[in-house]
């Protein structure tokens, strides 16, 4: 069932679209968009916490998404299955569940979202895309997108839910090392 739609979503190509395609999937490498932006936000007093809980949310991700389950469960992703299908990037050296660039651009996008509904919108149609492109360009299933999403939403909510919890946190490791420093 999943090729059947990866297949479909192949029978879309053209030179746009993939230029598209290609330029979103890059965007998303190694979330360095959303960095950029968790930085560019952290500038600004108002939006501060914003982009300090985008660090965390994608710290979060990396370590449970990339680190621990794509080595867990080890998924061959669909270009290695099928090499019949021309890739327009390079053929990833990773395991494809769960997509790393969907999971980081979601959970950045849903904390967006639950900072400033407006930007957060438009955050959400950002990562959707990068999403799609990863299906478009033939390196994951829908299932690694759609459990990337997942992943994604659910520890922002997590993240934005115990804010006040993190913060207390991060000022106790702060405390113990300026008591450090003062002896």
């Amino acid at each position: 069932m999943e090729f059947e739609i990866l297949y479909a979503i192949q029978s879309m190509h053209t030179p746009i679209l993939d230029f598209l395609m290609i330029t979103a999937s890059k965007i998303g490498n190694t979330g360095m968009v959303w960095i950029a932006m968790a930085f560019a936000l952290m500038l600004s007093r108002r939006s501060r916490k914003c982009g300090i809980l985008m660090l965390i949310s994608m710290a979060i991700c990396l370590l449970v998404g990339n680190v621990f389950l794509k080595n867990v469960i080890a998924r061959e992703r669909p270009c290695w299955l099928d090499a019949s299908v021309p890739l327009l990037i390079p053929n990833p050296g990773d395991f494809s569940f769960p997509s790393g660039h969907t999971m980081h651009s979601m959970t950045a996008a849903v904390v967006i979202f639950l900072h400033n509904r407006r930007a957060g919108i438009l955050a959400i149609c950002l990562a959707a895309v990068i999403a799609f492109s990863r299906l478009y360009l033939f390196v994951h299933f829908p299932s690694d997108v759609l459990g990337g999403a997942i992943l994604g939403i659910l520890v922002a909510m997590f993240v934005c839910r115990n804010k006040d919890v993190l913060e207390e946190l991060l000022l106790k490791v702060q405390r113990q090392k300026m008591n450090r420093y003062k002896n």
